[in-house]
């Protein structure tokens, strides 16, 4: 394979373990068993598996049932919705073409969202929210009707929120104070500025860094991530997406964690460890473990 494809080599090693509060091993190589045997030799010793779609949230219930360090979230992602209300004919996603199932088939799917949020593995719902970069206007009512449902969903369970927050701000803000947030909700891959920064700080929202902090023309989500509170700040990989600097378009994995990491205490301007006892507090503290 070209060295475009092939994974980046282990980081050093953190010091203290951290958790990485979003990831996607289903669509990364190797096993599961695997990933987190390279994770845990860095110093990356819990994951957040997420789901984006029904089959995705039961394998991350399944997998974190059979795993002590791994911890699920189960959803439809933003994205997800209108494909089940109106169709998906080119087959965008992994389920392949679909035909357009309506609002009944959105509700069967959020029943099914609602049955796996209950079990004791899954600690979040998630990941939801808005997505205005890739869902058309004609998708809005799906995505935002489903949103709301898994606030509600989130709620009644006592879990976590996993936001999905697409060139979408103050859509999100607004339909979170409209319904009441969770009393904890994570903005994953968290992609505002410093004043949407201090909002979120204002209201008790975690803020999840991925692998783009790194990246050259991120400054915006550096002065986030600088004005961002101590005890709110998580770091996540995305994974297989959003590998960071250098190794950026190859494929992403728990184990890179550290890259970002690191990159988030020169941010802060404060020690590696310091960083990660603040992330590793944090993410247990989001996710109830």
């Amino acid at each position: 394979m070209s060295s475009k494809d092939a994974p980046p080599p282990l980081p050093e090693p953190l010091l203290v373990p951290v958790a990485d509060s979003h990831t996607h091993l289903d669509m990364q190589s190797g096993t599961v068993e695997e990933a987190l045997t390279k994770a845990a030799a860095v110093g990356v010793t819990t994951v957040v598996q997420v789901g984006c779609d029904i089959k995705g949230s039961q394998w991350a219930a399944e997998t974190a049932a059979a795993h002590d360090n791994v911890h699920a979230a189960v959803a439809l992602h933003p994205n997800e919705a209108p494909r089940i209300v109106l169709g998906d004919p080119d087959g965008w996603s992994r389920q392949g073409a679909r035909e357009a199932g309506g609002d009944a088939a959105l509700d069967d799917a959020l029943g099914e969202i609602d049955r796996l949020a209950a079990l004791p593995y899954v600690r979040a719902v998630g990941e939801t929210g808005l997505d205005h970069f890739r869902t058309g206007p004609e998708g809005m009512a799906a995505q935002e009707h489903s949103f709301r449902a898994h606030i509600e969903i989130a709620k009644r369970h006592g879990k976590a929120l996993v936001i999905h927050d697409r060139e979408a701000h103050a859509d999100v803000l607004r339909i979170l104070d409209e319904e009441g947030a969770p009393e904890r909700t994570v903005f994953h891959c968290y992609s505002g500025d410093a004043d949407m920064a201090r909002i979120c700080a204002a209201k008790g929202y975690y803020m999840s860094f991925a692998g783009n902090v790194t990246f050259k023309n991120a400054q915006p989500l550096r002065d986030a991530l600088a004005v961002a509170p101590a005890e709110l700040v998580l770091v996540e990989t995305d994974a297989p997406f959003l590998t960071p600097a250098p190794y950026r378009g190859r494929p992403n994995a728990p184990y890179l964690v550290p890259v970002t990491v690191r990159a988030m205490a020169t941010v802060r301007d404060i020690g590696e460890d310091e960083m990660c006892a603040a992330i590793a507090a944090n993410t247990a503290a989001a996710f109830d473990y």
